[in-house]
């Protein structure tokens, strides 16, 4: 368990937030530039000192102000990975990588080399230097050494903010990789919903220095009251298990969770009962009072409206959709709602494009 109480101000700007995050997987910090994302990170890594404070890390206390209590930032447990990989360019990749290890006694050491350079690939740049590496290279070894150390926990402010749409969709998988098969919990700073959406499983949504909602990433997305739905890219998380695969269509089908329903999703192949995330976009759901088989549209699924809030375009309006217990949202127009009479307990059908589905 991670408990932040964090106050601290500026000129033109104050950070007031009170957070209790698990102590495993990844946590995400999401808002606008200026929201007080990255100030509530480094307060968490010590490099700022709020003024009334208090951190804990597991069993760990990091600062209590009442106490008197302030772990500088050397002697947390942290690893740290900004926007830049900031690696020594006269260093190669290994000796980079073992400047990171080197900070951790053996005796204390979780991560060792082997398992860093699989994780996140880069057993074959090992005697490269950084200037030889692309933008998606860099932050893989950045996040190499940083997990080297042997962290408590690893600290990501906008790691994929400096690459363009191909490293981040490189790098991506990697970071999958690390939410799936480490203990160590995350906590990840981003402006993208989408990233967030693939990689988060706590979301924290900050505005103005403030926690505005902090929970499940699932229900915190599909939730009407925040501003999180009324963005172009406002949409849910559906996590699933693969029940088959069509090799010569490439499509998965995706079980989804405590029912019998699935949806189909264009992916490359996996395993029967692998787990998979997909983020849905309710710019890409639509409604219908009948399934209709005949159709380009392969993912037709029965659900109850929940309810509807305005969106930031006048002429459309958010439904809020229960598929078997997992929430969706259909961004339509206030005209075809009203030629639905859509209303909360309306039974529908929601139509989804196996192309539009973000796996």
């Amino acid at each position: 368990m991670i408990l932040t109480r964090l106050k601290l101000s500026y000129s033109g700007f104050s950070l007031d937030v009170d957070l209790q995050l698990p102590g495993r997987g990844v946590s995400a910090l999401y808002g606008h530039s200026g929201s007080g994302k990255t100030t509530c990170l480094r307060c968490i890594a010590g490099l700022e000192r709020a003024a009334e404070g208090f951190i804990q890390v597991n069993d760990e206390v990091w600062q209590d102000s009442s106490q008197n209590i302030f772990v500088p930032p050397h002697k947390r447990a942290i690893g740290y990975v900004f926007q830049e990989a900031s690696l020594f360019p006269h260093l190669s990749v290994l000796a980079n990588l073992e400047f990171g290890l080197k900070r951790i006694a053996k005796s204390q050491r979780r991560v060792d080399m082997a398992h860093a350079t699989e994780l996140l690939g880069i057993g074959h740049l090992l005697d490269r230097h950084p200037q030889n590496l692309s933008g998606g290279e860099r932050q893989r070894v950045g996040i190499a050494r940083a997990l080297l150390t042997s962290p408590k926990l690893l600290l990501m402010d906008e790691p994929l903010a400096a690459l363009d749409s191909q490293r981040k969709n490189e790098i991506l998988p990697y970071l999958q990789r690390l939410h799936d098969e480490l203990e160590i919990p995350l906590l990840y700073v981003s402006h993208s919903q989408d990233e967030v959406a693939r990689l988060a499983d706590h979301l924290v949504l900050l505005s103005d220095g403030k926690a505005l909602a902090s929970g499940p990433i699932g229900e915190t997305l599909a939730r009407l009251d925040l501003p999180l739905a009324l963005g172009d890219d406002a949409g849910v998380v559906i996590e699933g298990h693969v029940s088959a695969y069509d090799a010569d269509y490439q499509l998965l089908t995706l079980r989804l969770p405590n029912t019998k329903l699935s949806i189909r999703v264009a992916h490359s192949p996996m395993a029967d009962g692998q787990a998979l995330r997909c983020k849905v976009q309710a710019r890409d759901v639509s409604l219908s009072q009948h399934g209709v088989e005949q159709s380009s549209i392969l993912n037709r699924l029965p659900v109850t409206v929940v309810s509807e809030q305005p969106a930031d375009n006048a002429a459309h309006v958010l439904i809020r959709l229960d598929a078997g217990g997992s929430p969706l949202l259909a961004r339509i127009t206030r005209y075809s709602r009203d030629q639905l009479c859509i209303h909360p307990g309306q039974q529908l059908w929601a139509q989804i494009k196996a192309v539009a589905v973000l796996a």
